[in-house]
């Protein structure tokens, strides 16, 4: 092997950022940590940073982000490249954002073809059983705990590929832990039985949701991690600037940010969603 050779393998391995001592010990912390969960959405740039980054830096869980397509019907701000090409390149930023929050990164074979006026067009055109049969995959392989998706299964949710990744979620609710279901699948997995689904309520979609909302829990997800350094809002900051093709990102900020959860099915959580 060349001299040159060489260099440029200890180059690329120094360009490998090393975890630090805070990390590490946040990483042993989270050992001793059981609970699991998952967030669903629609998009790339469709999933809560600062929940992910909450649930898996303050609670330790393990937690991921279900993106029901890789994003390729959308824009690109940053380069000429569309479609599949800039399916790629979102998903390299999701897969970057979940180094920053901590997640693990999630998806379904759905084709994102643009903007789709309804729920019906969109199932029709994505296949609906092969998709739901992605959906009852990842959870019967993540096994999450609870469930959290980003949209209501209905017209408030503004596009038919964000009410269809709810309305899959609860379907598959009902279907993950019956061997009947997909059997194909339990050559390498189990069955497995979410113990609840909550949405993280937006206020586009309600306006008057506060802390003492009936049904809701409320979570404020705007601490401090003193291992880390950072707010979870100013990790999720990071995490959410990764999504550059969109010209996405927000500004790193501390103190009270609460986020809103409506429960949906399962086992209900009156203050605690675990």
């Amino acid at each position: 092997m060349s001299r040159f050779i060489v260099l440029l393998l200890l180059a690329a391995i120094s360009a490998v950022a090393q975890p630090t001592s805070s990390e590490i010990k946040l990483r042993l912390k989270k050992l001793n940590v059981l609970g699991t969960v998952l967030y669903v959405a629609a998009h790339p740039d469709d999933e809560n940073t600062r929940a992910i980054t909450y649930f898996s830096n303050e609670k330790l869980y393990t937690s991921g982000y279900l993106s029901l397509t890789r994003g390729d019907g959308g824009q690109n701000l940053i380069g000429p490249e569309i479609r599949d090409l800039l399916g790629v390149i979102r998903t390299q930023e999701l897969l970057a954002a979940r180094k920053i929050d901590g997640g693990y990164q999630f998806f379904t074979r759905a084709n994102d073809f643009g903007f789709s006026k309804s729920a019906d067009e969109t199932l029709r055109i994505w296949d609906k059983q092969a998709i739901l049969s992605d959906v009852v995959r990842v959870i019967r392989q993540f096994q999450p705990d609870i469930i959290l998706t980003r949209f209501p299964p209905d017209a408030r949710a503004g596009h038919g590929h964000h009410t269809s990744s709810a309305m899959l979620v609860q379907e598959a609710f009902d279907l993950t832990n019956d061997p009947k279901v997909f059997p194909e699948q339990l050559r390498t997995l189990d069955t497995w039985q979410v113990k609840r689904i909550l949405t993280n309520t937006g206020r586009w979609w309600n306006q008057t949701i506060n802390e003492n909302t009936p049904g809701v829990v409320a979570v404020d997800m705007g601490g401090y991690n003193p291992l880390l350094g950072k707010s979870y809002s100013e990790l999720a900051a990071e995490s959410r600037t990764m999504h550059k093709s969109q010209g996405f990102g927000s500004q790193g900020r501390r103190g009270e940010a609460l986020e809103f959860f409506e429960q949906v099915k399962g086992e209900k959580a009156d203050k605690n969603l675990f």
